[in-house]
């Protein structure tokens, strides 16, 4: 079980426990984060978990696949640090982690 950080855009942050195994977008969904909808289920069909990984997670989270970069190109603001919520599962690597959600999506 990892403790993630989900931070909205106006700064108020939600830190629950999610499950080893789960997504982190699935780890918002069952916490009723927002700023998270989810519109595929997690299928990487969408955009709409998108997230700001702080940078010293990046190499925790592992890097983007082709499909979710193709997915990000629908998505508003994307920056280097960008990823699909769904696209990240967790471990107990993932302890700490901390993403940020974009204006986009408040």
């Amino acid at each position: 079980m990892a403790k993630i950080t989900y931070i909205e855009f106006n700064g108020k942050e939600h830190v629950v426990d999610v499950k080893n195994g789960l997504s982190v977008m699935e780890g918002a969904v069952k916490n009723n984060i927002p700023g998270i909808d989810a519109d595929c289920g997690g299928a990487c069909a969408c955009a709409t978990c998108h997230v700001y990984v702080e940078p010293e997670w990046l190499a925790k989270t592992g890097s983007r696949s082709a499909m979710e970069e193709s997915m990000l190109d629908f998505a508003e603001n994307v920056e280097s640090n960008s990823r699909l919520s769904c696209q990240i599962k967790v471990s107990d690597e993932l302890n700490g982690l901390v993403v940020r959600m974009p204006e986009s999506q408040h």
